[in-house]
C-alpha cells in the first residue's frame, strides 16, 4: 500500500508547491514531480495520518487540490476496472468507504484533456459498481474517493475530506464568462470572491469601491454586478463597454499609486501590472491610513522563486499593519484564472 500526498497545480508551478510544503510542513520524505501535479511520499506513516486530519486545502496558496493517496496501480490497457475494484476491496478498513462522491480526475494539461472523455465513461461505470455495493453517493459520508489518472496506464487512489478540500473536480471552479463584461479578467475577481472571501465579507448592496488599474473594466464590472453603487475606476487607459457609461462608475485618469479617495471606501481592488513589493506597500498604505477596510489584489510574481517573493510581500504587509496596531486577516491563492500571479484577500479585524 502506498501512502502519499498528491497535489494538483497549474503546470509549471510544481516547484512552488514543493517550496510551500517544505516551508509549512517540513517533514522528511521524497517528491515525484509530474506536469500539473506532484506527489510527496512521507518517510514516516504517522505524518500522513496527521496531515490527513489537519491539512486544509483552503489554507494553501499553490495547490488546487490535495489528495491523500493510499494506492497506486499500473493498469493493463484492456481491463482497467477489475484491478481498481480489486484494490478498493483490499483497502484498509479505515479507508473502505462509503464515500460522498467518486471523482475521476487527470492533470490540467493537453495530454490530460485527452483522458477527459475516458474519465466520463469510466467514472459512470465505476460509480455504478460502487453504488451497488453501497459505497458511493452517500451525502453524509466523511470522505470523497478520488481516482487520479496521470496517464491511462497509471492511477492513484486516494481521498479528501469535503470539509477540508476544494469542491470542484480537478480543483477548478467552473465559471462562465459574462457576455457584457469588458475583459476576461473579471473571472479572476469572481473566483477570488468564491475562494477567498468569507460570507460575512462579501459585497453588500450600496457599498463603495476603488478599482486601481481598472481599464478596460473587468474588475469594475464585477463590483457593479455584486451591488456596489459607487465605484471609482482609476486608470489612464479607457474603460470599455457598459463600464464606460455606467452611472455607478466614475472613471478618473490618474496614477493608481498616487490616487487616494476623499472619503473611505468599503473595498479596494487592484490588478495593476507592477513589481509585487510596490503593490504590497501600496495596499498596506491604504489600510493603515483607513482609505479602505478590505482589499483584493494581485501580486505578479517572477517565474523563479515565486514562494520566496510572495513571503517577502506578505512580510511587507505584516510589518506595516502590525506596526500600526491593526489586526488583520489575509488569504492568498494561485487561482485557476490567474497566470503568473497570486490573488490576495486582506481585511481588517475589529478588536
Amino acid at each position: 500500500m502506498t501512502h502519499a500526498i498528491l497535489f494538483y497545480c497549474r503546470p509549471g508551478f510544481e516547484a512552488d508547491v514543493e517550496a510551500e510544503f517544505t516551508f509549512k510542513a517540513d517533514i522528511p520524505g521524497k517528491w515525484e514531480i509530474g506536469q500539473g501535479f506532484c506527489i510527496f511520499l512521507p518517510k514516516r506513516p504517522a505524518d500522513w495520518d496527521k496531515l490527513y486530519r489537519t491539512l486544509e486545502c483552503g489554507d494553501w496558496v499553490f495547490p488546487r487540490q490535495i489528495i491523500f493517496v493510499v494506492e497506486a496501480l499500473d493498469l493493463p490497457p484492456k481491463d482497467r476496472l477489475t484491478p481498481i475494484l480489486t484494490a478498493i476491496d483490499s483497502l484498509h478498513e479505515a479507508h473502505k468507504g462509503p464515500w460522498r462522491d467518486v471523482w475521476i480526475e487527470y492533470p490540467d494539461t493537453n495530454d490530460g484533456k485527452e483522458i477527459s472523455s475516458f474519465s466520463r465513461k469510466f467514472g459512470a461505470l465505476l460509480d455504478a459498481k460502487l453504488a451497488a455495493k453501497g459505497l458511493a453517493n452517500k451525502p453524509d459520508a466523511k470522505a470523497r474517493l478520488h481516482l487520479f489518472f496521470p496517464t491511462l496506464e497509471r492511477v492513484y487512489i486516494g481521498f479528501t475530506r469535503p470539509d477540508f478540500s476544494v469542491n470542484w473536480q480537478l480543483g477548478i471552479p467552473r465559471l462562465r464568462m459574462p457576455t457584457d463584461a469588458p475583459s476576461r479578467s473579471t473571472l479572476k475577481l469572481a473566483e477570488a470572491f468564491m475562494m477567498l472571501v468569507p460570507e460575512s465579507g462579501q459585497v453588500k448592496p450600496g457599498m463603495s469601491a476603488v478599482d486601481l488599474g481598472a481599464a478596460p473594466g473587468g474588475w469594475t464590472w464585477q463590483m457593479v454586478s455584486r451591488g456596489c453603487t459607487k465605484i471609482f475606476a482609476i486608470d489612464n487607459g479607457p474603460m470599455k463597454g457598459s463600464m464606460a457609461i455606467h452611472p455607478s462608475v466614475k472613471h478618473l485618469r490618474e496614477d493608481g499609486f498616487k490616487y487616494r479617495p476623499k472619503s473611505p471606501v468599503d473595498w479596494l481592488v487592484c490588478d495593476m501590472v507592477e513589481q509585487p513589493a510596490r503593490i504590497a506597500a501600496l495596499i498596506s498604505d491604504w489600510l493603515v491610513k483607513g482609505h479602505a477596510r478590505q482589499a483584493i489584489f494581485n501580486f505578479k510574481l517572477p517565474m523563479k522563486k515565486r514562494w520566496n517573493e510572495l513571503q517577502r510581500c506578505l512580510e511587507i504587509i505584516d510589518d506595516a499593519l502590525d506596526g500600526a496596531g491593526i489586526r488583520y486577516q489575509i488569504r492568498a491563492r494561485h487561482l485557476y484564472h490567474d497566470r503568473e500571479e497570486v490573488t490576495c484577500y486582506l481585511t481588517k479585524i475589529k478588536r
